[in-house]
């Protein structure tokens, strides 16, 4: 299979799985505030999501060197699906307490990010090209923006004009694409069957990896700290109901805003790639993130937060592109499971505690504060990375690629 169409058909399996992980997680924010009216809430949510998959990720990344990452991706979409079905019972009133059950279904959501990731980020290292994994990063992120554009939009505008449970269905449908898609990927992988049933030293090989390798620790390191700071998006739903005095669709412009920006700038680093002073773009554009944050904070007008917004997904673009680069030109193929997990973790672990760091920020400063807290410590982590990782600094994807 050409590598074209290869990726084509591996998009299927991302698009139908993403989609149904957004508008998911949208409408769980939504229901949860509806129901508690407490920002704490929705940073809970973020920690029920980061149990199961930080206990889960390692072994998913070993599984992933070692087992069919077909079936594993295959997985990963049936508790997608699952979940839809369940949350949509839940707000259909069929299952109660609902509290505790929408925290439940969130932890699954969990275990399925913790299967999704490493086996995608494995596949898709299996089927392009080394010559061509920049472009095709770059048309990827594109297509996952897509689905962050889309999802949450679908998502609160399904919320306002089709109430809770149609949205769940949705989702649920999105998971069964995505399973659909999974049926299509063709790939031969490599195995490390040296040590298939030795799961802690399979481990211990990865981390030593990525702990000998100066590169990618610190491009995981600033992408960890940065993100765990810059979680404005996970209290949305509070800002948009105590500053904006808005609904579910308003909520569904601002969380769809920064994806439209990574679209867009995706798009255009696809046919103009990064490849020379990558670092020093890769700095400029969390930086840039971190200002778009304190801008979006300290505004009230809706429009104006939008585009704030929208250029902190430009911003976080580049950084993804980059980051993605990185990471496949330099992990070999018989350990993408693994490194990926790791990477995962080091991300994964930082969204959901940064979800619920600005949850209790928020508490504790107030909304507009916490946000802008958390732009400038984004900031300061660049600085401090900048002055300790030297060869990130000078880095030219072009010398690695």
């Amino acid at each position: 299979m050409n590598p074209s169409k290869a990726f084509r058909t591996l998009l299927l399996y991302r698009v139908g799985a993403t989609l149904s992980y957004q508008i998911t997680m949208v409408a769980v924010g939504w229901h949860l505030y509806e129901i508690t009216n407490s920002v704490v809430s929705l940073g809970l949510i973020g920690l029920a999501e980061l149990i199961p998959y930080f206990t889960l990720a390692l072994y998913s990344g070993h599984a992933v060197d070692h087992y069919s990452r077909k079936n594993i991706a295959g997985l990963a979409c049936i508790i997608h699906l699952a979940v839809g079905l369940f949350l949509a019972a839940v707000a259909l009133g069929w299952v109660t307490p609902p509290v505790p059950f929408i925290y439940g279904a969130v932890a699954f959501i969990g275990i399925g990010r913790a299967l999704l990731r490493p086996s995608y980020q494995a596949l898709f290292g299996q089927i392009i090209p080394r010559d061509q994994l920049t472009r095709y990063t770059a048309y990827a992120s594109s297509a996952f923006q897509i689905c962050v554009v889309a999802g949450p939009g679908l998502g609160g505008l399904m919320i306002g004009f089709a109430g809770l449970e149609w949205t769940y269905l949705l989702a649920a449908c999105c998971g069964a694409f995505g399973l659909y898609g999974v049926t299509f990927i063709s790939a031969v992988q490599e195995k490390s069957s040296a040590l298939k049933n030795d799961f802690l030293k399979s481990f211990m090989e990865g981390f030593h990896y990525v702990r000998k390798h100066e590169l990618i620790l610190s491009v995981m390191a600033l992408d960890m700290f940065a993100v765990l700071f810059g979680g404005a998006v996970s209290i949305l739903p509070a800002f948009v109901k105590e500053v904006l005095n808005a609904g579910p669709e308003t909520l569904g412009i601002l969380r769809a805003a920064p994806a439209a920006g990574a679209v867009i700038t995706g798009i255009y680093l696809a046919r103009r790639p990064i490849l020379t002073d990558s670092g020093k773009y890769l700095f400029l554009s969390v930086a840039g993130f971190g200002l778009a944050i304190i801008a979006f904070g300290i505004s009230s007008n809706l429009w104006i937060c939008a585009f704030f917004l929208f250029i902190s997904g430009c911003c976080d673009s580049i950084s993804v592109v980059i980051r993605g680069s990185i990471m496949q030109l330099t992990t070999p193929d018989h350990m993408r499971g693994r490194i990926s997990a790791i990477n995962g973790i080091f991300i994964g672990s930082s969204n959901e505690l940064g979800a619920l760091e600005s949850g209790i920020a928020a508490s504790v400063m107030g909304l507009v504060p916490s946000i802008v807290f958390g732009g400038a410590a984004t900031i300061m982590i660049v600085l401090i990375t900048y002055r300790l990782a030297p060869h990130l600094r000078k880095l030219n994807i072009r010398d690695i690629a």
